[in-house]
């Protein structure tokens, strides 16, 4: 039996969420199966009935994926709810390098990536500068789910 894995990400605007997450991954929206113009007109053929669909569901990319293949698919799923508490599971977002690295280079690469975090709608919550060489940055998406560049 195949095993694939996809992330989902509860939201409550996949519009801004789709977006902000591809950026951050180097990733693309998924277009609609089978040269259908949306996610909707699949579904509808598929035969989802229409009265189970949210009104604007599909009409966008609700997940993105990685153009080369090999990371998982990731679906923002919208939800009524609002996000209450930490997370219980977070990405880490690994463009430093890792420890063969030397620290000051690791240091501007993550820098690099927050900046372009932070202009896209990321809030930095902390920033770990440890003496024995850790550096990461803990960041907030869109929605307040936390995740870290190391």
């Amino acid at each position: 039996m195949e095993l694939t894995l996809q992330v989902t990400i509860d939201c409550a605007d996949p519009r801004v969420m789709v977006p902000f997450w591809a950026q951050a991954l180097g990733y693309v929206p998924e277009p609609a199966p089978g040269g259908h113009a949306s996610w909707r007109e699949y579904w509808v053929d598929m035969g989802v009935p229409a009265e189970e669909l949210p009104e604007g569901a599909g009409e966008m990319p609700e997940s993105i994926v990685d153009p080369a293949g090999r990371g998982p698919r990731v679906w923002f799923q919208q939800v009524p709810e609002p996000k209450t508490g930490k997370n219980r599971v977070h990405l880490d977002l690994k463009v430093g390098g890792g420890r063969d690295v030397a620290v000051e280079v690791r240091t501007r690469r993550v820098d690099e990536k927050v900046g372009v975090l932070t202009g896209a709608g990321a809030a930095v919550v902390r920033v770990l500068d440890e003496p024995e060489g850790v550096y990461a940055v803990v960041l907030q998406d869109p929605e307040g789910n936390e995740f870290c560049v190391v």
